[in-house]
């Protein structure tokens, strides 16, 4: 069977481990067998009951009193227990940051390789794969020699698709050994207020990068996320500036997303940050440079001033929604 380790912030789901779960009821179908799930810490009993609609048959939640928030080693000593128990033929996380900390510790525990960033599996003797490499720019083929597929899939490789049906949630207690809870999230400084959307789960980012000019630029990149229900982001040159938050930050060691809209603004195109939205359905480009490498990867272009373009954009959005 296959084992997918589902990630929750305080019991959110991570909609990232939706896509890692249909990935990995892939894997299940390939062998035959069942899609089990791995959820950590009581505040993620709601999230678990959730995942049958994505063809999960049993998740397993493990509960223990050192479990109160995110920890990395104990979730992958967990997952290892529960895949030894099982008899698992793959253990599965999203990508992300968490999710590939988290399968790092589970390879190191099993003394296997883990192949990260996965776009596709085969499972077999040996099993064979296809993998995001530089930034998504290469495919790599490569062959996984080990008795268990240990993998981490590349945020929106596959899109999370439901399929209905019920999950069985089963408690398990797993054994900890003393350094596995002494990395463990004990507290939150600095979060913002107000439920924004999140830049990993926005549909539509505005997102600004050298060309905006400073951080007082941004307001009407905030303007317009909000009348669309949007995210703010930015490029990685930004955040360097100290312009905006890394929080915001888009690509290769930022977020990558793959929104409905991608709304670029003064934005060159940097390979680091079109790793990390360049396979958002739509990206509209504002950029003064028409040779500028993100207009390679634009569907629509708007060449001039952002400054002056941004501003009407914003004015006739507030009129198309107030019409």
């Amino acid at each position: 069977m296959a084992l997918v380790i589902v990630d929750h912030d305080r019991g959110t789901l991570d909609e990232l481990s939706l896509q890692a779960v249909t990935f990995a009821r892939g894997l299940a179908e390939q062998a035959g067998e069942s899609l089990d799930a791995l959820v950590v810490g009581e505040a993620g009993r709601d999230a678990a009951s959730s995942l049958g609609a994505y063809g999960v048959q049993t998740v397993h939640l493990a509960v223990h009193p050192g479990l109160t928030d995110y920890a990395p080693a104990a979730t992958a000593r967990a997952a290892v227990q529960l895949a030894e128990q099982l008899g698992t033929k793959s253990v599965v996380a999203v990508g992300s940051d968490r999710g590939n900390e988290v399968i790092a510790h589970v390879g190191a525990i099993l003394d296997l390789p883990v192949a990260a960033d996965c776009l596709d599996v085969n499972l077999g003797d040996p099993t064979e794969l296809h993998r995001a490499r530089w930034g998504g720019n290469i495919v790599e083929t490569a062959l996984l020699h080990a008795p268990v597929a240990v993998a981490s899939v590349v945020p929106h490789a596959v899109a999370a698709e439901a399929v209905g049906g019920d999950a069985s949630v089963v408690d398990f207690t797993p054994e900890f050994g003393a350094t596995d809870l002494q990395a463990i999230v004990v507290d939150r400084t600095g979060e913002e207020d107000g439920g924004g959307v999140s830049l990993a789960e926005a549909k539509v980012i505005v997102s600004g990068g050298r060309g905006v000019g400073g951080s007082e630029g941004f307001a009407p990149l905030d303007e317009l996320a909000a009348l669309l229900g949007g995210a703010v982001g930015c490029s990685r040159v930004v955040t360097s500036a100290g312009w905006r938050p890394h929080s915001e930050q888009v690509g290769q060691t930022g977020t990558k997303v793959s929104p409905d809209l991608y709304l670029a603004c003064g934005i060159s195109g940097a390979t680091q940050h079109l790793a990390g939205c360049k396979t958002s359905k739509n990206i509209v480009v504002i950029n003064n440079d028409k040779d500028a490498p993100i207009m390679a990867y634009a569907d629509y272009a708007i060449i001039g001033d952002l400054h002056t373009i941004l501003p009407a954009v914003v004015a006739e959005t507030r009129k198309a929604l107030n019409a």
